[in-house]
């Protein structure tokens, strides 16, 4: 039997949010061709951020992680938003690129994008397996301490 998209993301009791509004003057996503570019997302859930602050000084590499997993979850529910709900028309996610908030000795980024990584890998399966960056920046719009966008490629 085959799995689907929606039948792995059941089996990890994840149930996709409704794509947020944009905050600023941009859209959430672009379409161009065959690639779909997901503008940047922050770790909200539920309204909320779940992670807020500087990577090496207020928020550990777990709840980093798990928040740029949030980020993963909110880029789904944008691609679903752009696909009409459609998730089994990805190719493949190209490229992902994650922004962690961090002090200027903080040096584990890629350890927090690749919750990220995990969550569309595991979800997306060889369509998921992405190239990717993972870059430390002083502070994120809201003070978030992680944002991940994505490059997709779609039928």
């Amino acid at each position: 039997m085959t799995s689907t998209i929606a039948s792995r993301l059941a089996a990890r009791n994840i149930v996709l949010p409704q794509a947020a509004a944009p905050a600023a003057n941009y859209v959430n996503y672009v379409q161009s061709g065959a690639l779909l570019y997901i503008s940047g997302q922050l770790p909200l859930k539920d309204g909320s951020l779940v992670a807020t602050g500087l990577l090496g000084r207020d928020v550990d590499v777990e709840t980093a992680r798990q928040a740029a997993e949030v980020c993963a979850i909110n880029i789904l529910a944008q691609a679903s938003a752009a696909l009409d709900g459609d998730l089994e028309r990805i190719v493949r996610v190209v490229k992902l690129t994650g922004f962690v908030a961090s002090t200027g000795d903080f040096t584990e980024q890629h350890l927090v994008i690749n919750g990220a990584s995990d969550l569309v890998a595991d979800i997306l399966g060889e369509a998921g397996n992405h190239a990717r960056a993972a870059v430390g920046t002083a502070s994120l719009p809201l003070n978030a301490a992680v944002e991940v966008d994505a490059i997709i490629e779609v039928r």
